[in-house]
């Protein structure tokens, strides 16, 4: 089974990031641009709720709702996005490692700068934006980086489109 291939070891010839075309680059960015917009909603909303009715400081409202976020964008851009059968814990476990450098970084610059009297929500939305750029090209070129379309969903997708195509020129 193919599939079977990705799970664990890779060959020589599956050491490769996979190389998209301008299309199918722009589909997966919109499409992480989607995911990420919805986790920031989850982030932004459970912020609000930690800094407004619950008075946490910044570092602990920011840190739960980030954590949320992560969980929610994590499960939809392994399955959708980059549509890979990436061993599940290996998969979280490079993204806790991204976010094991990236976390107290954003918790340090952001109680650093609300400290100095920044508007919590700049700071917010200014860390969710670096999160976002990093996040994708962390997850494009390092966890995923050999097992891009290789779920069920792009396996029936190419099949579909290998019964669309006309036979393959010699």
């Amino acid at each position: 089974m193919q599939a079977n291939k990705y799970a664990s070891n890779y060959s020589a010839e599956d050491k490769r990031v996979k190389q998209l075309s301008a299309r199918q680059q722009s589909w997966q960015m919109a499409k992480f641009t989607l995911f990420s917009i919805s986790a920031g909603v989850i982030q932004a909303a459970s912020f609000t709720l930690f800094n407004e009715l619950l008075g946490f400081p910044y570092w602990l409202g920011y840190g739960v709702a980030l954590v949320l976020s992560v969980l929610w964008n994590f499960t939809f851009n392994r399955r959708y996005t980059f549509r890979s059968v990436e061993n599940i814990s290996k998969a979280m476990l490079l993204v806790f490692l991204y976010y094991l450098v990236f976390t107290p970084l954003s918790i340090w610059w952001g109680a650093a700068l609300t400290d100095a009297l920044w508007n919590e929500y700049l700071v917010l939305g200014g860390t969710m934006v670096i999160n976002f750029v990093t996040e994708y090209l962390f997850q494009r070129f390092v966890v995923y980086r050999y097992t891009i379309d290789t779920n069920e969903l792009a396996r029936r997708e190419e099949q579909k489109r290998a019964k669309g195509a006309p036979a393959a020129e010699a």
